[in-house]
C-alpha cells in the first residue's frame, strides 16, 4: 500500500512538472537560441555534440513552410504555439509525465534550422534527435 502511494505521489509530482517555455526563444539575429549546457538539445546552430543538420529543401519559403505545418500536424503530441511566415514553435509534450520539449524551426530559401530541447531535466534519452530525424524523413517523403 505503501509503494502505491508513493509511486501515485511520483506521478502527481512528475505530471506537473511541464515547466515554462524559456524567455530565449525565438529567432535573434537570424539565428535560433543556442542549446544549454545539457545534452537534451539539438540545434543546427550546435557546433559540438549537439549539432543536427537543418532540414534540406528546394520549395518556396511559403510552400516549405506549409510542408513543414503538415508534417508537424501528424504528431499527437505536437502542439503549434507560434505560427510566422519564417518561424514555427511547437511543444511536444511526452504522453505518460507530460514533460514538454520545445521544438522551433527557421525556415530559409534552402534550409529549415532546427531546435529541440527539453525543458527539464538533464539527459533525454536522444529523444531531440530522433523527434528531429523523424520530422526530417517525413518532411522529405511528404
Amino acid at each position: 500500500m505503501k509503494a502505491l502511494i508513493i509511486i501515485s505521489f511520483i506521478f502527481t509530482l512528475l505530471s506537473g512538472c511541464a515547466g515554462v517555455a524559456p524567455i530565449n526563444l525565438g529567432v535573434h539575429e537570424e539565428q535560433l537560441a543556442p542549446c544549454p549546457n545539457s545534452p537534451n538539445c539539438v540545434s543546427s546552430f550546435a557546433q559540438d555534440e549537439r549539432k543536427i543538420e537543418a532540414i534540406k529543401h528546394l520549395d518556396s519559403l511559403k510552400q516549405a513552410r506549409t510542408k513543414l505545418l503538415d508534417v508537424l500536424k501528424q504528431f499527437e503530441n505536437a502542439q503549434i504555439i507560434t505560427d510566422q511566415e519564417r518561424y514555427i514553435r511547437c511543444e511536444f509534450t511526452s504522453r505518460i509525465f507530460g514533460f514538454v520539449d520545445d521544438v522551433e524551426f527557421l525556415i530559409q530559401s534552402d534550409l529549415i534550422h532546427v531546435r529541440s530541447a527539453s525543458r527539464l531535466g538533464y539527459s533525454d534519452l536522444g529523444v531531440n534527435r530522433e523527434r528531429i530525424e523523424a520530422i526530417r524523413q517525413a518532411f522529405t517523403t511528404q
